[in-house]
């Protein structure tokens, strides 16, 4: 069943969306913000459980805080093959550090013209905040593409400690 609750945050107010494991646990799928692009929409025959994301709000409330700097999560198997190895190499990235969008071509064996791809892969990640595509920066060190706006990545790098100027 897929179940969804409101987290507030720093960012706004945030929409996260899961499945419930048989275990009980909840796999997130999306992790949307305020006037984000593409983000999730509530649907018919989604169940508002709050309670089921629990320990997700509590990972998030720390890490906004400076207390978490890595998620223990587990996430729903979503997007080709592609954007899945494209998203590897960006939960591999660590906190306060950022990477290029050539770089994480080449992490995924698509260097050249596949950076493109590489950042349409990573503008489709649907877990913002917790796949830490706002890591991610142009070659030129300037603030990039995140598809909850630059003013929010800006402030993502610089909770981390990662700001470029």
């Amino acid at each position: 069943m897929t179940v969804y609750a409101y987290v507030d945050g720093p960012l706004g107010e945030m929409l996260l969306v899961g499945e419930e494991s048989a275990d009980g646990r909840t796999v997130l799928a999306s992790l949307s913000l305020p006037g984000q692009k593409g983000a999730a929409v509530v649907r018919e025959g989604w169940r508002h459980a709050p309670g089921a994301f629990e320990g997700i709000a509590a990972q998030l409330r720390s890490y906004f805080t400076g207390g978490l700097t890595r998620f223990d999560l587990t996430y729903a198997d979503a997007g080709t093959d592609f954007q899945r190895r494209v998203w590897r190499a960006v939960d591999d990235i660590p906190y306060g550090a950022t990477v290029t969008y050539g770089e994480i071509a080449a992490r995924v064996g698509a260097p050249g013209a596949g950076v493109r791809a590489v950042g349409t892969a990573i503008g489709r990640n649907p877990l913002l905040v917790v796949r830490p595509c706002h890591r991610v920066i142009g070659a030129d060190g300037a603030l990039r593409g995140y598809a909850a706006g630059l003013e929010r990545k800006e402030r993502l790098l610089g909770l981390e400690g990662a700001l470029v100027r």
